[in-house]
């Protein structure tokens, strides 16, 4: 993670500590980032479902700090003529007035608006998936790493290392919003040590 920089750095760090997917955590909305509970609202995810994990204490002040970036752009999208982000039909409809709040607001906006690939209209949508595609490839590659870069990554830490620590599988899947236990268990493989998971007691010494 040194060899990323800014808002990459805190997208990377989000992923290893909630296990967000990399749709989900460029999805994500100022709104859905709760300091009160330490939550983090994922929406329509995987299979167009909701769930809650968790929002790592550390990431606390950076994020806060990157929602005054996201106040200040919407400042600025709303002052040249902007200003409305995409909305969901249902909630455009019941909530009309919603998409130019900052609350609905991406969490890590685009760098430039640009034409709505559903509608035309002119706003500001999400980061692009490729943007931080490229910059964990350029930090895989000074980093000297052989290995192919991949977000889902940090996601797979995540889990691998709960269990690591002693969480249970349960709590893990809800987490991970896997909606069959059985694709959560597929993490146990990596954990384990031996035959049955059992430490030697050499290796405690």
């Amino acid at each position: 993670m040194s060899k990323l920089k800014g808002v990459y750095c805190l997208q990377v760090k989000l992923m290893y500590g909630t296990g967000l997917r990399c749709a989900e955590l460029l999805s994500l909305r100022v709104k859905d980032i709760d300091f009160g509970s330490n939550n983090v609202f994922v929406r329509g995810g995987k299979g167009n479902k909701d769930r809650t994990t968790i929002l790592p204490q550390g990431l606390i002040p950076d994020l806060r700090t990157q929602i005054q970036q996201v106040e200040m752009t919407h400042a600025w999208d709303i002052a040249n003529g902007y200003g409305d982000v995409y909305m969901p039909d249902a909630l455009e409809r019941k909530y009309p007035s919603a998409a130019r709040t900052t609350a609905w607001q991406f969490l890590f906006p685009a760098s430039r608006v640009g034409p709505c690939p559903r509608s035309g209209v002119i706003r500001r949508h999400h980061l692009h998936p490729s943007a931080l595609a490229k910059q964990l490839r350029r930090a895989v590659q000074e980093s000297g790493i052989n290995k192919p870069p991949r977000a889902h990554a940090f996601r797979h830490s995540f889990a691998t290392h709960l269990l690591e620590v002693g969480y249970d599988l349960r709590t893990i899947q809800e987490l991970l919003g896997h909606a069959d236990i059985s694709t959560t268990e597929i993490y146990t493989h990596v954990v384990n040590r031996g035959g049955k998971g059992v430490l030697s007691p050499t290796d405690r010494l």
